[in-house]
């Protein structure tokens, strides 16, 4: 099978794989896996992180503190960060970004602090950045456009609008399962309307799995449902928007994909 299915985030640390990481690792590039790109999102998710890429040739990392874990960081977790970011298969700083659903986790405030530090981080080492951005759009926004870091927007939950803003700041857009949900009209919208040349393909893995396996454990293998979906959305083929993936992805992360 050729290997066309390019992960951009995944978390295979989750406890959600304990019993059966390492057989299902092995066996995802025989279901058309070339590349995963694993996220951390605290300490232990970007040591998981980087141990999965030390094991899996096609396995690469991101380090990382999500927003949700922004409170109570000790004073040098950038000089550490930074540390793990010399490694050569980190290929990116994230999960970072804006989670204002969840700001009782951390204040506002904190969190658009702790996400600046590291686009500058990411900037330093000229590494692009995994952003994470949930009901904090208009923050986002004005951060990205201020800072104009490489990367990728994931789970992309904003307005055709906002789409666009990110794509003139030479960002890319992180397409997974939610495209093919039943109720996702705005998804949907931006799965039509994003140009191919700045669309990733992902899936959050273990986490939103896309139809028909909605609700059910999420693996890289099941892209190719999503790439399925965007197809018809846009009169292409999966293949298209497999491929498109694929290199976009390469050229964000610095990555030759295998196979």
């Amino acid at each position: 099978m050729e290997r066309l299915i390019f992960d951009s985030h995944a978390h295979y640390d989750d406890e959600a794989f304990t019993d059966d990481r390492d057989e299902l690792l092995h066996r995802l590039p025989e279901q058309g896996v070339c590349n995963i790109v694993c996220m951390g999102a605290d300490y232990d998710g970007c040591r998981g992180a980087l141990e999965l890429a030390s094991r899996y040739s096609y396995i690469y990392a991101a380090v990382g503190i999500h927003p949700e874990n922004a409170a109570g960081l000790p004073q040098d977790y950038l000089n550490q960060l930074e540390e793990w970011a010399e490694n050569p298969k980190v290929v990116a700083i994230g999960e970072i970004g804006l989670d204002y659903h969840y700001e009782d986790m951390a204040p506002r405030e904190l969190q658009r602090k702790v996400f600046e530090d590291q686009i500058l981080l990411a900037k330093r080492r000229n590494l692009p950045i995994v952003v994470h951005d949930r009901e904090a759009h208009g923050d986002m926004l004005e951060i990205l456009s201020r800072h104009r870091p490489r990367g990728v927007v994931h789970c992309f939950s904003g307005s055709v609008e906002m789409m666009r803003e990110v794509v003139k700041l030479g960002m890319y857009i992180g397409l997974g399962g939610v495209v093919t949900f039943k109720n996702a009209r705005v998804a949907v919208e931006v799965a039509r309307e994003v140009p191919l040349n700045r669309l990733l393909t992902e899936t959050d893995a273990p986490y939103l799995a896309p139809e028909p396996f909605r609700g059910k454990r999420c693996d890289s293998s099941m892209i190719q449902y999503v790439a399925q979906r965007i197809a018809e959305i846009r009169g292409i083929t999966a293949e298209e928007v497999l491929l498109a993936g694929r290199r976009n992805a390469e050229e964000l992360f610095n990555i030759i994909s295998e196979g």
